[in-house]
This record gives structure tokens, C-alpha cells and sequence, in this order.
């Protein structure tokens, strides 16, 4: 026999708010995680908030302030456990221990080492209940790119590409202009606007010549990353010409010839040399790099040998695919994943948490990677 929860429909309501809440800062805040906070006294609402900006106020502080008075014996509904150390800001912990508060519930633990479990035990101490684990599922969901920079070391990779109905992203001339709607290009021209870096291979940084910026800007400014084996990245293009009005890394071997890397380090570039025996062992030298730089998202426009290589080292994360109604065919027309994939249906990957709408005439798809447990 099943225990019952110790959650009502009602806490199960104001969590749902404060995950609703805690999105508002997707793009604003990172590397700190997603949270936001509701202060709930005999039923109602009386305060909320999230972490709006990297630095800035946590949704503790801010959904407290909104409260005031009527936090003292109220309950705290938070996505996250709320922090117990001095960083940017002052401990969350004690700022709730100071405004009154009853008690907390939190969707789940913090696993940042600073935090782990202190932030509950000095709510405890202070004579707090707290309840933890509601909707953690959603929680760990909503803040996955956090969770895997913290226990891997690496940025949450998002790959993303348009395609025609018969899976082709390029004729077999290399014609890709345009297969897309103006509306799914508008959407991800948003994703651009939110992620650390954005990502391509050498042979797509020539083959189109991109920009890779946001149009218009959104809340960060991505480093565009360039992964090119042998510094072959032309100065006469685009990202070479705006390096110094928007950061462009390019990951290089070893073996690239010094005088291509000094030429491009000369224009604005920053030139990353990767060590591996590979191009794969580069990449995920590469993906490490980019953790240590505490880079959280980034995304991946092609082109399709990069993310074949990705595929197969099992670092694409999530998945954003734009299906225009067109048909392209033709054998040696390219399709978005390369690399050496999988023999058997029952090896593919699966995506989970499933969104499809439509963007104009287009079918615009996204999903996360499922992971066995």
C-alpha cells in the first residue's frame, strides 16, 4: 500500500505558478539556474517573483519583497531550494528566515555544492517546515541546461535546422535559400537571442557565409563558434568582418597553420586550439572548454557533419526542426545529420516532451533527447 502525498491540489496549483513564473528568465539569468517564487497566506497570493537577470535579485528576495508584511506566516511555494551562501547576492536562506516565513515548499534540492541541502537545514534550524520534491520532474525539465553543466561539465546542445518534407536541408548543388518561412526564421532568430553561442562547422560558415546573429537582439549576445580543424575561416566573411562588434571563437587543431590562426586572432577572432587525435576527440575538448567557461546553452545550426559527429558522441540534448511543405529529392542531397548513426531502428534516438505548431506554411518541431533514467 502506497503512502499518500503530502501535497494538496492547492500546493500542486501555486507550484505550478511558480514553474510558470520561473521561465520568465530563461535567457536573462543563466549560468544561475531558472526559479521562481510564490508567498501564499490563508489561500491567496500575496507575493511573487523570479530571478529576472544574471546578478540580480533571486525569485525569493524578489517574490518577498513583493509580499512585504504578509509574508510573516505565510507559506514559500519555490522551484528550487532557495540558496544558503554569499555569491552575487545574499543568501536566499535568510532572507526568508527573516521575513517570517512559515513554510517552504520546493520543487527540488539545489545540487550546486555551495548549496546541496544547506539552505534547507538552516530553514530547519530556524524553525521552518519544509517540504520538498513537488513537481520536481517539471523542475528538473525546466532547468536541465543548469543540471548538466553542473554534473558534466558541458553546455545543454541544441540542435537546429530546416528541412524540406523529404528531409533534405540543402539541393544537391547546396541550395538552402530559402527552405524555411519567414515565420520559422523569425523564431530562430528568438533562440539565437537567448543561448550562450551558436554554433557551425567550417564547411557551412563558407558554403553560406552567415552571420549568426540575433535579428532583432534578444537578451544575450551569442558567441558565434566557429569548429574549423585548419583555420580556414575566409577574412573576407561575414563573422570575420563583425569580430570585433560580436565575439566569434574558432576552434582549431593542433596542426592548423599558424599564420591562418594569427590572421584571424589579427581581424578581432579569438582562436581556440582543441587537443584530441581527431576531429571528434577536438569536439568534445572543445565542449569541455566552453563548460569551464560556464556557457549553459548553445546552438547548433550545421551543418550536417557536426551534428553527425555530435550525434554519435551523444551530446545533442534537444532538438528545434523547421518542416517546410517542399520537396527536394535526389540521392546526394544533403540531410541534417551526418556521421556514422545507427544500425537499427531500435538504437535511434527518441525525442520527449514533444511541441509542434505551425509557423506560416511550416511545421515547426522541438523536443528533448530522451535519456535512459
Amino acid at each position: 500500500m502506497t503512502s499518500s502525498s503530502p501535497f494538496t491540489p492547492a500546493d500542486n496549483a501555486f507550484m505550478t505558478q511558480a514553474l510558470d513564473l520561473a521561465e520568465e528568465g530563461r535567457g536573462a539569468v543563466e549560468p544561475n539556474p531558472l526559479v521562481g517564487a510564490v508567498v501564499v497566506k490563508d489561500g491567496q497570493v500575496v507575493g511573487q517573483g523570479w530571478h529576472a537577470k544574471f546578478g540580480g535579485p533571486h525569485a525569493e528576495v524578489a517574490a518577498l519583497e513583493s509580499a512585504g508584511a504578509k509574508a510573516r506566516g505565510a507559506t514559500l511555494y519555490v522551484t528550487l531550494e532557495p540558496c544558503a551562501h554569499q555569491g552575487k547576492t545574499p543568501p536566499c536562506s535568510q532572507a526568508v528566515i527573516a521575513a517570517g516565513i512559515s513554510r517552504v515548499v520546493a520543487a527540488m534540492e539545489d545540487p550546486f555544492p555551495q548549496v546541496a541541502g544547506q539552505g534547507f537545514n538552516q530553514l530547519r534550524e530556524a524553525g521552518i517546515e519544509v517540504a520538498s520534491g513537488l513537481l520536481s520532474k517539471r523542475a528538473a525539465e525546466l532547468n536541465a541546461p543548469y543540471l548538466k553543466l553542473l554534473s558534466r561539465g558541458r553546455p545543454w546542445m541544441m540542435a537546429k535546422w530546416a528541412m524540406t518534407l523529404d528531409g533534405r536541408i540543402a539541393t544537391s548543388v547546396g541550395d538552402s535559400q530559402w527552405i524555411s518561412s519567414d515565420a520559422s526564421r523569425a523564431v530562430a532568430h528568438q533562440l539565437r537571442g537567448r543561448v550562450d553561442g551558436i554554433m557551425v562547422g567550417s564547411g557551412t560558415a563558407r558554403a553560406d557565409n552567415p552571420q549568426l546573429t540575433a535579428r532583432p537582439a534578444g537578451p544575450r549576445t551569442a558567441v558565434r563558434i566557429i569548429v574549423d580543424g585548419n583555420a580556414t575561416l575566409l577574412l573576407g566573411s561575414k563573422l570575420v568582418q563583425t569580430a570585433r562588434e560580436c565575439p566569434v571563437l574558432v576552434a582549431v587543431g593542433r596542426d592548423a597553420p599558424i599564420e591562418h590562426c594569427r590572421r584571424l586572432e589579427s581581424a578581432g577572432c579569438e582562436v581556440l586550439v582543441c587537443e584530441g587525435p581527431n576531429r571528434v576527440g577536438r569536439l568534445e575538448s572543445l565542449l569541455d572548454a566552453l563548460g569551464k567557461r560556464r556557457m549553459t546553452n548553445i546552438l547548433i545550426e550545421g551543418g550536417g557533419r557536426l551534428l553527425g559527429n555530435l550525434f554519435d558522441i551523444h551530446e545533442i540534448d534537444e532538438v528545434h526542426a523547421f518542416i517546410g511543405p517542399k520537396l527536394i529529392g535526389g540521392a546526394a542531397s544533403a540531410g541534417p545529420i551526418g556521421g556514422n548513426g545507427v544500425e537499427r531502428l531500435r538504437d535511434a534516438m527518441q525525442l520527449s516532451s514533444i511541441v509542434s505548431r505551425q509557423l506560416g506554411d511550416d511545421v515547426y518541431l522541438r523536443g528533448r533527447i530522451a535519456r535512459a533514467g
